[in-house]
């Protein structure tokens, strides 16, 4: 079965409406490399070992992190939806900010785990709204979400050069010097990228009629989330290929340390799995899920690279097959990004964003207590048919999701309907998605 990449229908080179949208996402560009350029995330665990971390240490700060990020993803949703989306984005800005220099001051475990608090802030600031305002961006300047995936992928891409950059860099600074310097150089990058979204001209759509009160709000968002109908096999398929891809990307060096490889390797094998995400994202909008061979090709190469986990294979087979399964989660991600974008109004459009990247969060935390145990019971390889299970269905989901021609977007005409004062524009993006997003049956 082989990949087909479509002749891209995307708005030409040279014409005006694209070139403005590529101006005006200069900015966010500037302010997500900014954001991303991480110093210290290559040397964190060597610099919690110097400040009295055990492993249990280590487990209640990933178990406090962990926990707050699904906490605040869903309000602070809501917060971009009714106030500002470049203002939350900014105030993830402040919170990384924080979290560096005070990571950097910290002299023991408690202050190391309150700065890793204030980092959990940021990635519930960051990622939902992040889609949503380029989703807008896109739709205001072309009228058109089409070209949503590929614009998103050119921002992950940039985020990926960011933080395979500054791996790079930290793990130099470090050596040089102490990984205590790395937090403090991150502070500046994290200030600079606030001056970057403030030159960001944010969209307007979810502005653009009279907002409704809060608690009406809210609970148009929650029924976006957990509608039933062609609109719950999105939500459940994103859950399954971020707990899918985070996984791979907490649990991955593990295979390493059953391999007792050396420790030089587990450079090259980090920006490996980092750069996905920048391939992925050159890859969005090229690459089509929405099409039957697409997905039921990404599906069987899902699953294959999470058999190799299992076997007693070596280093190289293990980063090949791991970089594979990062990739296409990746790609999947980015796909589901794009029909919940399109079935949703703009008005609750952080918000659902949000609660989707909650429900993938909430569902990571009995996953990965499920593979920490059985990897110390039975071996990394073993735990990895976990990894085999979760590939396959979201795999098999993928696949499903895009077997249909009939389009998730009409799942979201009765919310669509339910919203119409809070955001006029809800009829024609769905009118839009209509003739473009494909659903499972």
């Amino acid at each position: 079965m082989t990949l087909t990449v479509p002749r891209r229908p995307a708005v030409a080179r040279h014409d005006p409406a694209a070139a403005a949208l590529r101006r005006r996402l200069r900015p966010l560009h500037a302010a997500v490399f900014l954001q991303g350029f991480l110093l210290w995330v290559p040397v964190e665990k060597l610099f919690m070992t110097e400040l009295g971390f055990d492993a249990a240490a280590v487990g209640v700060t990933a178990a406090a992190y962990s926990t707050m990020v699904p906490l605040l993803e869903l309000p602070t949703g809501i917060l971009a939806d009714r106030w500002s989306r470049r203002g939350v984005l900014i105030l993830s800005s402040v919170a990384i900010t924080l979290g560096a220099l005070l990571g950097g001051l910290s002299q023991n475990v408690t202050m190391y785990v309150i700065s890793a608090l204030l980092f959990g802030v940021y990635v519930a600031c960051y990622s939902g709204t992040l889609d949503s305002v380029v989703y807008d961006t896109v739709l205001e300047e072309i009228a058109d979400g089409g070209d949503f995936q590929r614009r998103l992928g050119r921002v992950q891409a940039v985020e990926a050069v960011a933080l395979v950059a500054s791996a790079l860099v930290g793990g130099w600074v470090a050596g040089l010097l102490d990984p205590r310097v790395t937090y403090f150089l991150t502070v500046p990058f994290a200030l600079a990228s606030i001056a970057g979204y403030a030159l960001f001209r944010e969209p307007k759509l979810h502005r653009a009629a009279e907002p409704v009160a809060l608690r009406r709000h809210l609970q148009l968002t929650v029924r976006a989330v957990s509608r039933r109908g062609r609109l719950l096999p999105i939500v459940t398929l994103g859950v399954l290929v971020a707990v899918t891809s985070q996984l791979v990307f907490e649990f991955g060096p593990l295979w390493l340390v059953a391999l007792a490889v050396p420790a030089a390797a587990y450079g090259p094998y980090w920006a490996g799995l980092v750069s996905t995400l920048g391939f992925g994202g050159l890859l969005a909008g090229r690459l089509r899920l929405d099409r039957p061979a697409n997905a039921w090709a990404a599906a069987v190469a899902m699953t294959v690279a999470a058999l190799l986990l299992t076997a007693d294979t070596g280093l190289v087979v293990v980063t090949v097959a791991q970089v594979t399964l990062a990739l296409l989660t990746g790609l999947a991600a980015i796909h589901v990004s794009a029909v919940l974008h399109d079935a949703v109004p703009s008005a609750i459009r952080s918000g659902v964003a949000s609660g989707v990247s909650s429900l993938s969060w909430f569902a990571f935390l009995p996953v990965a207590l499920g593979f920490g145990a059985l990897s110390t019971a039975h071996g990394v390889r073993e735990a990895g048919w976990l990894l085999v299970a979760l590939a396959v269905l979201a795999g098999t989901l993928l696949a499903a999701t895009a077997r249909s021609a009939q389009p998730v977007a009409r799942e979201a005409q009765p919310v669509a309907r339910e919203t119409q004062p809070v955001a006029r524009e809800a009829q024609p993006v769905a009118e839009a998605a209509d003739a473009a997003v494909p659903a499972c049956a």
